[in-house]
């Protein structure tokens, strides 16, 4: 097919296929990343006390996980990058089905680690590269847009199945199996139909240009769609080191996110009204986590360095609303919410940054070894909150040890934007 007929068919019928590739990539989000990861806390509890065990030795199996992610990214970028990504996410999508089957049949604590590894390396590519990956190869417009549309799904996914899961264990003595088991069930059924039947790695596959590459010349980031810095070159780079370590540190800055209901609870002696709604102080930050994914993704469309500062100003806003007005609930849901913005930053503005700064040539390579950073964070970030949450200085200590990571990520966020490569 002629470039001419090529361009042709993507213009005609006011449908273009990329459409069909961010669905499949919200199926992606909303199925397996939020039951696998969103939907991970409602069976702490059940499970632990049915097999007589502290949650932490439970919990362990969501560190092993983490770890399994961490290894398995750059192998997972290669496969990516080198395969169908048809296959690559399909094994993906199994694997996860596989481990959230497994979870409903284990006996012991060691089998739970098994399947955290598995569960690891099956969700590693799907909630890390599958969405910037394929938004990147189809789209060179509105990528921001909907890469914040697509990973807000996460958030959504668990808003949606958290009551499900919770219903589902609250069934039986051994509900939590059943549980695991029809997770496992809408996974394999609700996103291999996608990963098998709708995705395609590259619009060249179906005869088609970019969405938007038809469009004026000049559109902001047509360029970094078929340019970019190989991976071997990028990774010697300050530029990489930089967004390596914000990743880390939004990430690690992220899981504060966890101890906002605990925050809202050390108040049960003073401020008990306060206390009684840390369940609403949670979802108020999963409800800004969401929102923020998609408006941080339309603001970098205009503009990556206003998405960054926007995502860090709304963080810090959070962060002093809820320390200096904790009796004032109103005050108190708009933090959370704010700072569920800065939380979005960890998988829409990460994948942003590091697609403005090297281009697409090599994206997936570089940014799965740039997230390799975040999911090492993920495995040791809660204890390290734990033991801050639990010292002297208590959940103050915390806030401020959060503007430090804020403050750190805007810094490194702009400096890998001024130290960029020009690529031709």
């Amino acid at each position: 097919m002629t470039e001419k007929n090529i361009e042709k068919g993507t213009q005609s019928g006011g449908f273009h296929y990329a459409y069909a590739i961010v669905a499949s990539c919200i199926a992606i989000t909303f199925l397996p990343c939020a039951l696998v990861l969103s939907c991970a806390g409602i069976f702490f509890t059940p499970v632990s006390q049915y097999f007589g065990v502290a949650t932490a030795e439970f919990t362990l199996y969501f560190s092993v996980l983490n770890i399994a992610q961490m290894l398995t990214l750059p192998v997972a970028g290669k496969l990516l990058s080198r395969l169908d990504a048809r296959v690559v996410l399909s094994a993906a999508v199994v694997l996860c089905a596989a481990g959230l089957a497994g979870m409903s049949l284990c006996q012991a604590m060691w089998q739970f680690y098994v399947c955290g590894a598995v569960l690891g390396v099956g969700v590693c590519p799907l909630i890390y590269l599958s969405v910037p990956t394929l938004v990147n190869a189809w789209c060179v417009k509105r990528v921001g847009f909907f890469v914040g549309l697509c990973m807000a799904f996460t958030g959504i996914g668990g808003v949606v199945f958290n009551p499900v899961g919770t219903a589902l264990i609250n069934s039986g003595a051994e509900g939590w199996r059943t549980a695991y088991l029809v997770f496992a069930a809408i996974v394999a059924v609700g996103t291999l139909p996608f990963t098998l039947l709708v995705v395609r790695s590259r619009p060249e596959d179906k005869g088609l240009l970019p969405y938007g590459a038809g469009e004026a010349a000049g559109d902001a980031g047509t360029e970094a769609e078929v340019t970019g810095v190989p991976a071997a070159q990028a990774m010697r780079m300050p530029a990489f080191f930089a967004l390596a370590a914000f990743c880390g540190v939004i990430t690690l800055n992220q899981t504060i996110y966890q101890f906002l209901a605990g925050y809202a609870q050390s108040f049960a002696d003073t401020m008990p009204a306060i206390a009684a709604a840390s369940g609403i102080v949670a979802s108020a930050a999963m409800g800004g986590q969401a929102v923020g994914k998609v408006v941080l993704g339309a603001v970098n469309d205009r503009s990556v360095h206003a998405g960054v500062v926007l995502g860090i100003g709304a963080g810090v806003a959070g962060v002093t609303l809820m320390w200096l007005f904790p009796g004032a609930l109103a005050l108190l849901l708009v933090g959370a919410f704010l700072f569920g913005v800065v939380y979005a930053m960890t998988t829409v503005q990460t994948p942003l940054l590091v697609r403005t700064v090297f281009g697409s040539a090599d994206y997936t390579n570089i940014y799965s070894r740039v997230s390799m950073v975040g999911s090492l964070m993920s495995a040791v970030a809660a204890v390290l909150w734990g033991l801050v949450v639990d010292s002297a200085g208590g959940y103050p200590l915390m806030f401020v040890l959060g503007y430090g990571c804020m403050a750190a990520c805007l810094v490194l966020a702009l400096f890998s934007l001024k130290a960029r490569p020009h690529v031709a």
